[in-house]
Order: structure tokens, then sequence, then C-alpha cells
């Protein structure tokens, strides 16, 4: 013992040493409860905030950066519209193609599953060979019962070839392609008959419909 701590009361040097193991048991402690927590902030980290490369959030593919159409192509107002738009042969979409029908039923049941906002989304089917529709299934999808518009392709030869190039960009051709009032393709999904994708959808859908009202021209 040295000079110095002699000079020290034997009362203050021994609470200086139960103040001093106090103060390094409570970091030992610390550093061991970091340790068993550290597996739950990593996930929560990895989860909420620093989120994987490729990680998402939504169902369907969103196109990035958005692409634009040209409203001009259709005599319908797409512009101020939500717009779930596929594209198929009216020659071959008869009531027995169940490919064809799988997509007419799941925009349409898609449009019923937004409940009230079911007004705010259009839904459009464009002819690409320009014949008949059957007539069983223009009973069952006509635009007073499901909503559902029948367009031929532009007439005009450049507007045709425009409007293929933007419904075929990233192989999206055959998907069911949602416009927004823009209007702009900003997200695509498959045609499927899973009642677990169908959610899917219907989530992203109605969040979109939640958080963006932005250009809306509702009748």
């Amino acid at each position: 013992m040295s000079d110095k701590d002699l000079l020290i009361p034997a009362s203050k040097a021994d609470s200086s040493l139960v103040i001093a193991r106090t103060r390094r048991g409570r970091i030992q402690m610390l550093f061991l409860l970091l340790a068993c927590a550290s597996p739950v902030i990593a996930s929560y980290l990895a989860y909420y905030v620093f989120k994987p490369e490729g990680a998402k959030t939504n169902f369907g593919t969103l196109v990035q950066p958005v692409q634009e159409m040209n409203a001009a192509w259709f005599d319908v107002p797409f512009n101020g519209k939500w717009t779930l738009l596929i594209a198929r042969p009216a020659g071959e979409c008869t009531i027995k193609d169940e490919s064809c029908l799988e997509a007419l039923f799941l925009m349409r049941q898609l449009r019923i599953a937004v409940g009230r906002e079911s007004g705010r989304v259009q839904l459009v089917w464009i002819n690409t060979d320009g014949k008949t529709v059957d007539p069983e299934v223009l009973a069952a999808y006509d635009e007073k019962k499901a909503g559902l518009k029948v367009l031929p392709l532009p007439a005009n030869p450049k507007s045709n070839a425009e409007f293929l190039a933007w419904l075929n960009h990233d192989g999206a051709g055959q998907s069911i392609q949602l416009i927004d009032p823009s209007p702009a393709k900003m997200m695509y999904f498959p045609v499927t008959n899973s009642p677990k994708e169908f959610g899917s959808m219907k989530k992203d859908l109605e969040k979109l419909l939640r958080l963006n009202r932005k250009g809306e021209k509702l009748q």
C-alpha cells in the first residue's frame, strides 16, 4: 500500500472499491445483454432500416421508371383513371379458353375486391385481332356488369406500333398491366388462379388507391 493510500480513510477506500466493482459489473452485464439481444436487433434493423438488395413489399412487378402511355392511342379516357389492362385476341378468347377467361375474371374480381374504391378503377381489354368477341364472354364481362371496356388496337399504323412496343416492354405483354392516372404503366401482375396471389394483388391495388389520388378525374 502506498503512502497516498494510507492517507485515505478505510471507509472511503472500501466505498470506492465497491463503486468500482459495481461499475465493472454493470458494464459486464450490459455487454452480456447486448450479446443476447444482438440477433433480435440485427433482424429488426435488416427488416425495417437496412432492407436487403431487391427486398420488396409488393407482389406486382414495379415498372421503373414508369412507362408513359399516349392517351391519344384510344378513344376512351386513360388520363385521370386507374386502369387494369390486358391485351388478347378475341378469336382466341372464347368461353372454352381458360387462360383468357382467367385474366378477365381476375381483373373483374380485383375491381370488386376494392369495394367502395371500385369506381376509381376501370377495366380495359384490348382486342388485338379485331374479331368479334364471343357473345358468351361478352355477356359475362360486359361494361354494365363487369365494368370492362373492349377496345380495338389503334387504327393508325404508327400508333399501333408504338402501343405494341409499350405493351410488350420487358416481356409484360401477357400480364395484367396497371396504369396510373398520369397515365403511365407503373406495375404489372401475372395471370394467376392462386387465392394467395390474388390476395397479394388486392393488397397492392388497395395500397396504391389509398396512398395516391393525385391526378384522378372521377366521373
